[in-house]
């Protein structure tokens, strides 16, 4: 069974959860001792007033990332409309997660992984790049091992750093796309299986399969691959790669049978909707269930061809569109929880009206990362690049309110407003990379952010 209560930021309730706890005795509030649903925006502050944080029911309320995703959710959204046009059941007969929290808590800060992760990065693109070439060739020998190699220490590489590898993989590099999105995708799925606490070797076969997994598309010809809309003849004959991957990882001495487990049925639906053998709930390993949501996600936030990537909220509301549908609900959250709306990388627009980069997560308050502003609220690029501890600046701003000497009115929160398409401004993502990275990495700077108002100079 999942975890039922949580512990909450007061400035992250929203109206119907349902508070369990508090931080303090009961009988100091005005609040019922047997706990109560929030009704309205005027209980929220209430509990404001005379909490800095709660313990909310999950099960018998909203919880964070379902109460967010709401928001972002959209009624006419494609998603939705697949859902519908589909006329499948819901999913039942799936086993609820086994999920090891705080699995990997030691984390390495992200300037010191930085530069191996850049050097493995470029390795893993090799790597792919390889095995596809030589197997688009028909070459006798596949340099399979090397994929294995890199795919381990690519995990590796995550459960020590999350955030340099996501780093890597968030930047549209000119890479070809079935490359990038092989790649992407194991990064995604690395991060999720190391969220929910999958043992090493689970990861390395997850990193290898996902790696792999259109291995089977170097048999199909281009104009299949690159093409929108299909006929089903063409749906029919592009569905093949899946049979093609599994063929020629079969011929592989050094591939495990799992590995290509994860190839086989990465496509496959828990409601039987997915390809090529229909399987349904459980019949679908727990690994090719995350290997199908990595993918789904990657492709939607990269879809093949366009210009303008779909912002990641907007993605994250379309896979949420589909939990009990096309995806098992539990994995579906999980993962959302594991990458947060905004992963690393994001473009973002405050409330402030500034727009920003999300340069590295907080991964206890996953709506509070730190960002980098860089166009001031009338979209100009601004002088000094400025750095926002989000969760820094939301615990600063409540000390003041608790101090007494401030009005609400008098203090001016600053949240994340939405998240914006990659391209929305002429903003060079992987030069804001580069250059916070080089800060740390230089001067330790990081020890100097307290909240708002540091200015990084040189930018």
């Amino acid at each position: 069974m999942g975890i039922k209560q949580i512990r909450l930021d007061v400035n992250e309730l929203t109206v119907g959860m349902f508070v369990s706890g508090l931080d303090r005795p009961w009988t100091q509030t005005p609040f019922p001792l047997q706990g109560f649903y929030i009704r309205d925006l005027d209980e929220i502050k209430e509990l404001k007033v005379h909490c800095s944080f709660v313990y909310i029911d999950v099960v018998k309320g909203s919880s964070p990332v379902k109460s967010n995703l709401r928001k972002l959710s959209n009624k006419s959204s494609s998603a939705r409309k697949a859902a519908r046009a589909s006329k499948l059941t819901r999913i039942v007969d799936v086993a609820p997660l086994k999920i090891r929290r705080d699995a990997y808590r030691e984390v390495q800060p992200l300037e010191k992984e930085m530069g191996a992760a850049r050097e493995l990065h470029q390795q893993v693109y090799n790597a792919v790049g390889s095995v596809m070439g030589h197997v688009n060739q028909e070459h006798h020998h596949v340099p399979i091992n090397e994929t294995k190699r890199v795919a381990s220490q690519m995990v590796d590489s995550v459960l020590r750093s999350p955030d340099a590898f996501t780093w890597l993989s968030r930047v549209r590099d000119k890479d070809e796309y079935t490359y990038s999105h092989a790649v992407r995708s194991a990064v995604w799925g690395i991060l999720f299986g190391r969220h929910i606490g999958l043992p090493k070797a689970d990861l390395d076969v997850l990193a290898m399969g996902a790696l792999l997994k259109d291995i089977g598309k170097t048999r199909l010809p281009k104009h299949l691959l690159e093409k929108k809309v299909r006929t089903e003849t063409e749906q029919q004959a592009y569905e093949k790669f899946i049979d093609y991957g599994v063929d020629i990882l079969r011929k592989l001495p050094d591939v495990q049978p799992r590995v290509t487990s994860v190839v086989k049925t990465h496509c496959e639906r828990v409601n039987g909707s997915g390809f090529p053998q229909h399987l349904r709930g459980d019949k679908i390993p727990l690994l090719g269930k995350i290997a199908g949501i990595v993918t789904f996600y990657d492709e939607t936030v990269n879809p093949r061809g366009e210009k303008q990537p779909v912002s990641p909220s907007k993605a994250v509301a379309r896979l949420y569109e589909l939990r009990e549908v096309e995806f098992q609900e539990e994995l579906v959250i999980e993962f959302i929880r594991a990458i947060g709306l905004y992963p690393t990388g994001t473009l973002v627009e405050l409330s402030t009206g500034e727009v920003g980069v999300v340069v590295e997560q907080n991964f206890e308050r996953r709506l509070k990362p730190m960002v980098m502003v860089v166009l001031d609220a009338y979209k100009q690029p601004l002088r000094g690049t400025e750095l926002i501890d989000l969760a820094a600046e939301e615990r600063e701003k409540q000390a003041k309110l608790d101090s007494g000497k401030y009005h609400p009115s008098e203090i001016q929160r600053i949240e994340i407003l939405q998240d914006l398409q990659p391209g929305a401004y002429d903003i060079d993502i992987a030069l804001i990379r580069d250059q916070y990275i080089q800060r740390k990495q230089g001067s330790g700077l990081m020890k100097l952010f307290k909240g708002r108002g540091f200015k990084l100079p040189g930018f």
